[in-house]
């Protein structure tokens, strides 16, 4: 008796040019999944496109801004025409423009909110219809502690990485009986090109409040995703998982 072996399975990963959706895309391709490399230059991603191909894994590049919903959902169409389907999604393209509240403009917020979260609920939507019809999907939002707990300065960022748990939950209720789960990586304080322009004072006060006395790393948010986005986890959907060496946790 013959069994059909099953196709490889095909990841878009928005941001995957650097920092966390960079090591989230080395980490899914090291699965054997096939990644789509989604940011808005092409130099980075075919950089990595390259060094995935060079290390056993296969790879394709999908330029476009993420913010622009026409550009997002072509680069997610034309990903799904070329590789025949679409298993994984990751949202993990994000911005920030701090400001305290009542110095907040609108076009901050605007652009926070339209990157951060407005761009998922538009992959989500191309995504989704592809899933269900394949009756498998993993859907892993990139929210952050701050949407958790909430940061001063951070209104915009807080807010949409707040919006990106209650968006997450809606998909999980309404596609779980299609195959489709939906969840929430929450990082911490991760060590990125963000984080290593933050002043000294700023990260010895991080790591006073993190239990496990580091920085994350974006391999740290990769393997979590993994396993969200693996056969393993067929029974986690609708949650928040928060991977931040233990900075957030209930007293």
């Amino acid at each position: 008796m013959t069994t059909t072996p099953t196709p490889q399975r095909v990841a878009f990963i928005t941001g995957a040019s650097r920092g966390i959706g960079k090591a989230i895309a080395i980490r899914l391709a090291k699965a054997g999944n096939h990644v789509v490399l989604c940011a808005r230059s092409e130099g980075p991603l075919s950089e990595l496109k390259a060094h995935i191909e060079a290390n056993g894994g296969t790879a394709t590049v999908a330029v476009a801004d993420v913010a622009d919903s026409k550009s997002l959902t072509e680069a997610i169409t034309k990903a799904v025409a070329s590789a025949g389907r679409l298993d994984i999604l990751v949202n993990n393209a994000g911005i920030t423009k701090d400001g305290l509240l009542l110095r907040m403009s609108d076009e901050d917020w605007d652009a926070v909110v339209d990157t951060n979260l407005k761009s998922a609920f538009v992959a989500c939507r191309v995504a989704a219809r592809e899933m269900m019809r394949n009756r498998f999907g993993r859907i892993i939002n990139i929210s952050s502690t701050s949407g958790v707990v909430g940061n001063a300065g951070q209104a915009n960022y807080a807010a949409a990485k707040a919006g990106l748990i209650g968006l997450t939950k809606t998909i999980a209720r309404e596609l779980g009986g299609k195959g489709v789960t939906a969840n929430v990586i929450a990082p911490g304080w991760i060590d990125t090109d963000m984080t290593n322009n933050l002043p000294e004072e700023i990260k010895k006060g991080v790591l006073a409040m993190t239990a496990v006395k580091r920085l994350g790393t974006g391999d740290d948010i990769a393997a979590a995703v993994a396993f969200v986005a693996s056969d393993d986890a067929g029974f986690l959907t609708g949650q928040t998982i928060v991977v931040d060496g233990g900075m957030t946790m209930a007293g």
